[in-house]
């Protein structure tokens, strides 16, 4: 109305006023960079997470960008800060973790970028086998856990079925006897396998027999680790495998996930690899199919202990503006809801992070329908967390991992025996260790 008393038509006073409405600074939108490694199905959660929170409120847009595999993402972040371009939010992988805390000035902690900005946030409404991996040994959070898995076996239900095998292993002399089964039944490449070598074969494996992989909780309790997984229970581990691998009834599937497509394909009936896998076999097996624990050793004490997390996690980046920390904070609010969690639970396979979650999934009969989603919840509430069992936290995890499975394959093509391989992954692991100590901060 107050345009008429200059006597513009309401044509000319509509035209105006929207011009003036796109040119004012008041109304732009906060864009919120978001950096992650997830591909498939679970891309597309994440797509749809980000136009459900800009769906939701006007003031904040999230902007997902896929950047290649973990270790390429956390890489790219971490190299976009120091030329002072990082995103908001970087998706980095567990082993991760003691890398970004050590990146000075690069990250700011969660715990502190909720207290600041006043966001509703309980550290205790997490599951705590989750939020422990990423908090300090105060229990503060520093990264916000978002795609949390474990370990798993999955099952070919018709191979069990072709090769006469009533029940799903449980130990590992039960996987090795029904391997060989299956490879006289037919499945003469594989009879079984497991992607992440070092994940499934030193890491989940200590763990779950609750043996160290290295000193001081694995790393949890500090910088000053030594590595330990040259013991008597990984050392049998991986003479067997050696043995199986001759004939085929184990068979190496790489460094990464890149082999689990031998399952999907129906070529390794018995395959270990993360729960976050739902998705794919869902979607791609063409045969009858769960999951089940990971196998253990019965003769070792206590076992099955408890199994660790795999996925990753949210770090927020430092250097940011106050109103975009604003945004980021309720968008890490939004993602805690309770019914988002179930959801993304459903959708993904990956693990509900809040304690209301998976009672409520529980609750509604969700794991009645789908057992096979709540077995890594299992495994990791199995027993009470011990100090071989609570995580790990490894500087350099990633160029640990190659060189730990550097010697593993060494092992396994015959020029190395198992000790001679598992004491140099100890010895080379350990100096690298030694390295990232004087540039970690203490």
């Amino acid at each position: 109305m107050a345009f008429r008393s200059f006597g513009l038509t309401a044509a000319a006073a509509t035209a105006i006023a929207a011009t003036l409405a796109m040119a004012a600074p008041a109304y732009a939108v906060t864009e919120i960079q978001w950096w992650h490694a997830m591909t498939g199905g679970n891309n597309d959660v994440i797509v749809k997470l980000a136009n459900d929170f800009n769906a939701a409120q006007s003031d904040y847009k999230v902007v997902p960008t896929y950047k290649g595999g973990y270790a390429d993402t956390m890489n790219a972040g971490i190299a976009a800060f120091r030329a002072g371009n990082a995103p908001h939010i970087l998706q980095v992988f567990e082993v991760g973790t003691a890398t970004m805390m050590a990146a000075t000035g690069a990250v700011k902690p969660v715990y502190k970028l909720m207290q600041e900005t006043g966001e509703p946030f309980d550290p205790k409404a997490y599951l705590p086998a989750i939020t422990g991996y990423y908090s300090t040994s105060k229990g503060e959070m520093l990264s916000f856990p978002f795609n949390s898995s474990s370990m798993v076996m999955w099952v070919n239900l018709d191979a069990l079925k072709k090769a006469d095998i009533a029940e799903i292993p449980k130990t590992w002399p039960e996987v090795f006897e029904d391997a060989k089964k299956l490879k006289a039944a037919g499945y003469a490449t594989c009879g079984f396998s497991t992607a992440w070598v070092t994940w499934a074969n030193l890491e989940q494996l200590s763990a779950w027999h609750n043996v160290p992989l290295a000193s001081k909780a694995n790393g949890l309790d500090g910088f000053d680790t030594k590595l330990e997984f040259n013991g008597p229970v990984q050392l049998k581990h991986l003479q067997k495998l050696i043995e199986l691998q001759k004939d085929k009834t184990y068979d190496y599937s790489g460094r990464t996930n890149t082999g689990e497509g031998r399952f999907t394909s129906g070529e390794c009936p018995l395959f270990l690899t993360s729960s976050g896998f739902f998705g794919n076999v869902k979607s791609q097996a063409k045969f009858n199919w769960t999951n089940a624990p990971m196998p253990y050793y019965p003769d070792v004490k206590g076992a099955p202990q408890n199994s660790i997390i795999g996925g990753a996690s949210l770090w927020v980046m430092g250097g940011k503006k106050a109103d975009e920390y604003k945004g980021v904070a309720k968008f890490l609010a939004f993602l805690s809801d309770t019914d988002r969690q179930v959801a993304i639970h459903k959708a993904s396979g990956y693990l509900p992070i809040t304690k209301a979650a998976y009672e409520k999934a529980k609750a509604d009969g969700f794991y009645k329908e789908q057992p096979y989603l709540e077995t890594p919840i299992k495994e990791l509430t199995n027993k009470p967390p011990t100090e071989n069992s609570r995580g790990l936290r490894l500087g350099n995890m990633v160029q640990l991992r190659e060189l730990w499975a550097e010697e593993i394959e060494q092992a396994l093509a015959g020029k190395k025996t198992a000790q001679q391989a598992l004491d140099a992954a100890v010895e080379r692991g350990n100096a690298m260790l030694r390295q990232f100590e004087k540039t970690a901060v203490r």
